[in-house]
């Protein structure tokens, strides 16, 4: 069943948009399995049932997916703007447990997303890691903000920086953090990813990402330093850049390596 609707929001104070697929099979009674799926920045929460096999997905794994619109917050709560992260990560699970009949139980619940999704899925598992079982992530951006957030307070006026990143998107950054772009650690995930090493619970994590994608080397990286972190933590590569395609099939093998270890 594929329901899709807006709701008011507490956290935002105004109505958003939702979409949710709930298997067809009976449950037997129980909660199911959860996986909050986010979005890219030029997304809605209707692209993952429109350009991948999501449906199909849902039925194999018996799980139930949540999907938000975060417009292109990078689920943060924004300087100039939204508190996405609260909603995302607080207000949300809530709503779906009372309205949905999906598990409390964090290893029945799963967090995953593509491009700046994939930012935020890591985010919301790394800061609240008692909440989250396992977490995705596809060609994620902002795995370094630290550096990012510093190159644009250096070069974000000049004109070969805006034709680089385009100016909506510098715009979005001092939308979130700020005119003076100020890091904040609770938004950085390499950040976060130590400071969950040292927790009891942890979430096991899973990143992808294309070999002709331009964030393949951001990846890689941090795939590295994610060596050092005692993290449950998978990296994976084939070929693919940043598009459904990849997007459809890094889903398909999160949920087979995820799901199945839970």
């Amino acid at each position: 069943m594929i329901l899709r609707g807006y709701f008011f929001s507490n956290t935002l104070e105004m109505e958003t948009g939702i979409s949710v697929l709930i298997p067809n099979r009976p449950s037997g009674g129980g909660p199911r399995k959860v996986a909050y799926l986010l979005h890219g920045l030029c997304g809605r929460n209707g692209d993952w049932l429109d350009y991948t096999m999501l449906p199909v997905y849902a039925e194999r794994f018996d799980t139930t997916f949540i999907m938000p619109d975060a417009a292109r917050s990078f689920y943060s709560d924004m300087v100039f703007g939204q508190r996405y992260f609260d909603y995302i990560a607080r207000e949300l699970p809530a709503v779906a447990r009372s309205a949905f009949n999906v598990s409390s139980r964090r290893k029945d619940t799963l967090i995953l997303g593509a491009s700046m999704g994939g930012y935020g899925a890591l985010k919301c598992a790394l800061a609240f890691p008692e909440r989250y079982g396992s977490c995705a992530a596809f060609s994620a951006p902002c795995l370094f903000l630290r550096e990012g957030l510093e190159a644009q307070r250096a070069f974000g006026k000049t004109q070969d920086y805006e034709n680089r990143w385009g100016r909506q998107l510098l715009n979005d950054f001092e939308s979130i953090f700020g005119p003076e772009l100020s890091w904040r650690p609770e938004d950085d995930i390499l950040e976060l990813a130590r400071r969950a090493g040292g927790l009891e619970a942890k979430p096991r994590l899973y990143l992808a990402c294309g070999t002709e994608d331009g964030m393949l080397g951001d990846n890689r990286r941090f795939a590295s330093e994610m060596k050092g972190v005692a993290l449950d933590f998978t990296y994976q590569e084939w070929a693919g850049v940043h598009d459904w395609s990849f997007f459809n099939s890094a889903l398909e093998k999160s949920l087979d390596f995820l799901l199945d270890r839970a």
